[in-house]
């Protein structure tokens, strides 16, 4: 019996019962556990099954016990600098990276004597470079547990401080060299060769399948890896490290003392060059192991690597538990482990498949087998992270996968021959750039499929999820395995919940879906079969577009009857660009002012359908539906700009004023007769400046809906708004509070 896996499952869900809930039940948890773990281990005398149960509940707590010794004597001092400003000397660990606001910066702060990773934000342009330091008044955030702010997934990366620049900082140039240093160094030496020897269309890819840097990687190619289900192949993980083992193996001619003086070292350099994320580290101590089985004859077994590696994980940082890597990787290989094998023994049967199988489709089998035994511990992790399911993986992985391995290979080889013969690599580069470039043209082609995803926001795609799972426990447990007929019921299903999906929207009479995109505001009107979107954006502008992208597909709509944008803000218009990228749309209408930013060009340039410059009011009128659009009535580049939209069907009507201020409302008012209104979409975002008391007078509102963000640095909504909305009598509801909102009739 493995002891080693199930104390280590034992510790990893005591580290996830601290990291997702209150750490003061540590203490009780620990002495529950504690007590257990000692009358299971009475009870093992007498009963050889529970001889698991007891590891895992000492694995339990000492996980416990762990977590509280971490928090208290290693965290205390960071937790103790949240919310304040103070001089500190952050060391530069890596090249910063260029923001819309600046720069942010890795690097490294001593604290009470402790070393803590931080990332700083400052608004000033910086070339840093690691060795640098940065001396100046920083506020602190706390990335944790007991931070006076929201927790943060830097937490999981190890970064439990987060520094804003208060003030004059400097920055003193190659001050000292820390030790990852040189790591960075050689880091951003690899990048700057695959650029210059890979022509521009394919060096992003290069640069996010060998080092994990997928920031030049643009977000129609993102998408296409996620939707086509291959997403894991741009984040470095265990399959880059199994690709590399691979090469070394083959290299040092299976000698084993020679393999693992290679080996090791290499995959150390590796994992550091690839950041330590936590999926790299897993494979490589897995694979270091394996070396060292190997080198002294003993047998390697998996599931205990696999469990040594989260152990270790674990010890190093229990938070690490949280991050998306860590639990995709270890659900990869315990979905390998318990799943593989039966699917390809199922796929490979003689009976049903003949002796020719074996022969011209094994590896087929082998691959799907791989492909789905992995999905089945992913698929629930992939959907709640990133609310997508892809029904074509399995398709892609197959097509693309073979070709992985020859690719990471040349990019090495072009990478060390760009020191000593420039013409060589850019040789092997361009040979290199076609299996690329087929990868690329892969992905596109499987994500334009149709049905090639769903997604969780439709409720259907969820309960068919969950039925899915509960299907698969009832099939696990039967002794005779209908594989066809459970996989017939979960595809009718599938069609089922589909259709719902589509329907459900279509039924309603009118519906106003107001989206939780943050501070910002992306609202679908629908009415008679059509679909119009105002505006798209938020905290975060790839995030607005996925989350409105994948509302519509999940309801079938790829084409979008009519864009309005209110003005050209970011959190107005930033999404937009990308969300064009994956729907269509047959009218784009904008204000005429812009702000110099080419906002307005770059969307008429995406935009498929007709775009129409708002510079007098129009209506949209189809069947008894009436979509007014109330133009600019300021030169004002600012808020005052920005267009109104009034949505009337039977007797509805809703009103969305953007972000006008109180005098923007009353010239509105005073150029139009407004009617009284069912719905209001709060202006500004629930700013004290907007929605004045004359507005709510005069469209004497039923519904007041406010899009927010929880933690948002404008005090919105303000207080004096909501007094305003109560005593009018408004019922409100916000986005930050209620999610998204929807309104049907």
């Amino acid at each position: 019996m493995r002891k080693l896996m199930w104390f280590t499952i034992g510790f990893a869900i005591s580290c996830a019962f601290c990291a997702y809930f209150v750490p003061t039940w540590i203490i009780a948890a620990a002495l529950i556990c504690g007590g257990a773990t000692v009358m299971f281990a009475i009870a093992s005398k007498w009963v050889k099954e529970s001889r698991c149960a007891s590891v895992a509940f000492l694995g339990m707590a000492l996980g416990l016990y762990w977590y509280g010794f971490y928090q208290n004597q290693y965290l205390q001092p960071a937790m103790d600098m949240d919310g304040q400003t103070s001089w500190a000397e952050i060391h530069v660990m890596d090249y910063s990276m260029d923001k819309d606001y600046g720069a942010a910066i890795d690097g490294y702060i001593t604290v009470e004597g402790r070393l803590y990773r931080v990332r700083s934000y400052i608004s000033e342009d910086m070339d840093l470079k690691p060795g640098d330091r940065l001396v100046g008044q920083f506020r602190f955030r706390y990335t944790s547990d007991g931070g006076s702010g929201d927790i943060m997934y830097q937490r999981s990366e190890g970064i439990f401080l987060m520094a804003y620049q208060k003030g004059n900082v400097v920055a003193e140039q190659f001050w000292s060299m820390p030790p990852l240093g040189k790591i960075g160094q050689w880091r951003e030496q690899i990048s700057q060769t695959i650029e210059e020897y890979f022509d521009e269309d394919v060096a992003g890819f290069c640069k996010a399948l060998l080092l994990g840097n997928g920031s030049d990687i643009d977000y129609e190619l993102h998408t296409a890896f996620k939707v086509g289900g291959i997403r894991h192949i741009i984040a470095v993980s265990g399959l880059h490290v199994s690709i590399l083992f691979g090469l070394i193996y083959l290299f040092t001619l299976r000698k084993k003392v020679l393999t693992a003086a290679i080996g090791i070292p290499v995959l150390l350099l590796f994992a550091a060059i690839a950041g330590f994320s936590p999926s790299v580290v897993r494979a490589s101590v897995m694979h270091i192991l394996m070396m060292l089985a190997m080198l002294f004859d003993r047998e390697y077994d998996p599931p205990t690597a696999l469990s040594f590696s989260g152990l270790v994980l674990l010890i190093i940082n229990p938070l690490v538990i949280t991050s998306v890597s860590f639990q995709l990787s270890y659900a990869c290989l315990v979905g390998f482990f318990l799943f593989s094998a039966p699917i390809r023994n199922y796929l490979m049967d003689e009976k049903r498949m003949g002796r020719w199988s074996n022969r011209t489709v094994g590896w087929i089998a082998t691959s799907i087998s791989i492909s789905l035994s992995s999905m089945i511990c992913t698929t629930p992790l992939v959907a709640a992270y990133f609310g997508t399911v892809s029904l074509v993986a399995v398709v892609t992985n197959i097509l693309t996968l073979w070709v992985i391995s020859f690719v990471f290979y040349g990019i090495m080889v072009v990478c060390l021959l760009g020191f000593f013969a420039a013409g060589v690599a850019t040789f092997v580069a361009s040979i290199i750039a076609w299996p690329v470039r087929y990868v690329l043209m892969v992905a596109k082609l499987m994500a334009k499929f149709p049905l090639a995803a769903v997604y969780t926001q439709s409720p259907y795609i969820v309960a068919w999820l969950v039925l899915c799972y509960v299907l698969l426990a009832i099939y696990l447990c039967m002794k005779k395995k209908p594989a066809v007929l459970f996989s017939g019921l979960m595809l009718s299903t599938l069609c089922l919940c589909l259709t719902l999906s589509w329907l459900e929207p279509q039924l309603d009479n009118y519906r106003m879906t107001m989206l939780d995109v943050g501070q910002g505001q992306a609202i679908i009107l629908q009415s008679d079969g059509r679909t119009y979107l105002v505006d798209c954006g938020g905290n975060y502008d790839e995030d607005a577009a996925d989350l409105t992208a994948e509302t519509l597909l999940s309801q079938g709509i790829s084409t979008l009857d009519g864009v309005i944008l209110t003005h050209y803000d970011r959190d107005h218009a930033g999404g937009l660009q990308y969300l064009l990228t994956r729907m269509n749309t047959d009218l784009l209408i904008m204000p005429a002012l812009e702000d110099g930013k080419g906002v307005g060009d770059q969307l008429r340039d995406i935009a498929s359908g007709t775009t129409v410059i708002a510079d007098q009011d129009m209506q949209i009128a189809f069947d008894d539906t009436v979509i007014t659009i109330f133009a600019p009535e300021s030169d004002n580049l600012g808020n005052e700009g920005c267009i109104c939209v009034l949505f009337q069907k039977g007797n509805c009507d809703i009103l969305i004023t953007g972000d006008r201020s109180i005098d923007g409302e009353r010239i509105l008012m005073h150029n139009h007769e407004l009617p009284q209104v069912d719905v209001l979409v709060v202006g500004h975002h629930g700013s004290k400046y907007s929605t004045g008391q004359q507005l709510l007078e005069t469209v004497r509102p039923t519904y007041a809906f406010i899009s927010v963000d929880e933690d948002n640095p404008y005090g919105h909504p303000a207080q004096e708004l909501l007094e305003r909305l109560l005593e009018m009598g408004c019922i409100i509801y916000r986005t930050d509070e209620d999610g998204t909102i929807i309104y049907r009739g």
